[in-house]
């Protein structure tokens, strides 16, 4: 296989454990309020903020990622990509990081969303 470049692995290998799929992982706080209008970097770090809490709430942790789905409104320009690996970088095992997909879209459901993940997480 040709080299990954930016941090993330290009195969994932399950043997055993619990399957865990995270769904539509958005820039809302407890409360369900928006965090970061128009600030991609705060909205990347809110997400993996409550991908952390729905790690904990299956008896999991970053550690137990195998694969991110990420999706960016086109409005984000390239330049603001290295915002979203600095932030990643601190909750993934940078040493065996994640399968990982990072598409950009013409938009998200709501207009103020500039970034939603999905994920899945194998726990033994």
């Amino acid at each position: 296989m040709p080299p990954a470049t930016g941090g993330y692995s290009q195969l994932a290998v399950v043997r055993s454990g619990k399957l865990v799929l995270i769904a539509g992982q958005i820039a809302h706080d407890s409360s369900g309020n928006l965090v970061g209008k128009d600030d991609f970097r705060a909205q990347v770090e809110q997400i993996f903020k409550n991908l952390g809490t729905a790690l904990a709430a299956a008896g999991g942790n970053f550690q137990n990622l195998v694969k991110i789905s990420n999706h960016c409104v086109d409005r984000v320009e390239a330049g603001h990509l290295s915002a979203y690996r600095e932030v990643r970088d601190r909750y993934i095992n940078v040493a065996a990081p994640p399968v990982s997909t990072f598409v950009y879209v013409s938009r998200l459901v709501r207009p103020d969303w500039l970034f939603e993940m999905d994920a899945m997480a194998i726990i033994d």
